[in-house]
């Protein structure tokens, strides 16, 4: 509705999981090269977490397309699932054919494609995303599928993504040996203060086209970077609700006027975001 207004080539603040929008902070950095590192090293299972809103699943997708075509992937995005309807999504994500079977048949079904894959010199890496909500139970089938390996590699290489409660949940007893088997654990943070306008730019920039005027002054980014505490979420959720005011009012200069107002009819929106 308003990108034609302001000149844009598509919505610069979508909350949806768009890597081409992904803005590395220096912590966002770290994390991501011990994910990039923990798959194409096939080091077995790494944890990414962080809080609701901080960019976890866009991290996993950019991770996704910072990956050589060697390195087959499968994205697991709705975990509440059993143990064997987890393999059954796994098998159907890396494209074999899922006959009802039994748990210990699609076992040997992943576990033939992992060896062929091998044989040719691909890696496979396996994405776990919301993973605080993984049963216990099924936590330990990811074990199992992470001991599969030849005498010199992993076969399947894990991440495990998910808010602070995955770290609580493996912190369980039950799960002490899949404990021992994560070689890294990364956690990612809300914005900093200085971070903010420079996350609000970058997106305006992605999303610009040579036409595009529109301008957050530097009041209202202080009220965006306020409210939203950093997290990238509230701050799209924010800045898209201000875009709209704007083409509402016509005016292409957000000021704090707007934020507000913005504010006001955000607020019981964005409680639990």
């Amino acid at each position: 509705m308003y990108c034609e207004f302001y000149g844009f080539r598509e919505k610069p603040f979508n909350v949806t999981s768009d890597p081409g929008f992904f803005f590395l902070t220096d912590r966002h950095k770290e994390a991501l090269a011990h994910l990039l590192y923990g798959v194409t090293e096939r080091k077995g299972i790494v944890v990414l977490t962080g809080e609701i809103g901080t960019g976890k699943t866009t991290l996993c997708r950019y991770l996704l397309s910072r990956l050589d075509k060697k390195v087959k992937t499968a994205l697991v995005l709705n975990p509440c699932l059993s143990e064997t309807q987890l393999l059954e999504a796994v098998v159907e994500d890396f494209g074999l054919p899922v006959r009802k079977s039994s748990r210990l048949k699609l076992l040997q079904e992943l576990n033939d494609f992992l060896m062929r894959e091998a044989r040719l010199g691909n890696n496979i890496a396996l994405i776990v995303d919301e993973a605080q909500n993984l049963k216990p139970q099924v936590l330990e089938q990811i074990r199992l599928l992470s001991n599969l390996e030849t005498e010199k590699d992993k076969l399947l290489q894990v991440v495990l993504a998910g808010q602070p409660e995955l770290a609580d949940k493996l912190n369980l007893p039950s799960l002490r040996q899949l404990r021992q088997r994560i070689m890294f654990k990364s956690h990612i943070y809300p914005l900093q203060r200085s971070e903010v306008p420079l996350y609000i730019r970058h997106r305006l920039s992605v999303a610009s086209t040579e036409n595009t005027e529109v301008e957050f002054t530097d009041d209202a980014v202080e009220t965006i970077s306020h409210f939203s505490g950093g997290t990238p979420r509230v701050i799209n959720l924010i800045c898209d609700r201000a875009l709209l005011a704007g083409y509402v009012n016509r005016k292409k200069i957000l000021d704090t006027d707007i934020i507000q107002s913005c504010l006001e009819d955000l607020t019981d929106h964005l409680v639990g975001v």
